[in-house]
């Protein structure tokens, strides 16, 4: 590093970041949001940190205080998540994006359980959208709190995957298809 560093400085009059640059295995390394997997066959994958912040960016815009329909919020969301698709777009490992979608959708079920507030509400909003009576009575009198409760058989029943992509909620593993 210091004789890269030496030549870049004198030969080429370049300034070296060494807060930035290092060397190191392509695994520990991350550019532009960019890194690579480890194994015989390195493949092009999203940094750790970008899905750190793809994660951080989706909270801030499903957090409750705000006063938005869900309509609303998925095409909000919906742009951010078409945008930062076309920039990740050239990784090779798909099943990253399905589990961001995922955890996506789960976001949106706890939202909508939140919004729902009371027990009352919660069990006639679940009957309404198909729920039987003892399941939607048991979701809606758990103490569980809301992140529990998106991965709950009721609510993966009464808000489907279809709920969302009908509400204009992009998706991600399949926005090379559509």
């Amino acid at each position: 590093m210091a004789s890269v560093s030496a030549f870049l400085t004198r030969r080429l009059k370049l300034t070296v970041n060494t807060d930035k640059s290092a060397l190191d295995r392509p695994v520990a390394r991350a550019c532009l949001g960019y890194s690579f997997t480890a194994g015989r066959t390195p493949r092009l994958s999203i940094a750790p940190l970008a899905l750190v912040r793809f994660k951080t960016r989706v909270r801030d815009l499903t957090r409750l205080p705000r006063s938005v329909s869900l309509a609303r919020l998925a095409t909000g969301l919906s742009r951010y998540l078409v945008g930062w698709w076309d920039y990740f777009g050239f990784r090779e490992t798909p099943s990253v994006l399905r589990h961001l979608e995922r955890w996506v959708r789960r976001r949106l079920r706890a939202f909508v359980w939140r919004q729902w507030k009371r027990g009352r509400t919660r069990f006639v909003a679940l009957r309404r959208l198909g729920v039987n009576r003892h399941l939607a009575a048991k979701t809606a009198g758990s103490a569980a709190g809301p992140w529990r409760l998106s991965n709950s058989p009721s609510l993966s029943y009464a808000l489907p995957n279809t709920f969302f992509t009908r509400l204009g909620l992009a998706s991600l593993a399949n926005h090379a298809t559509a």
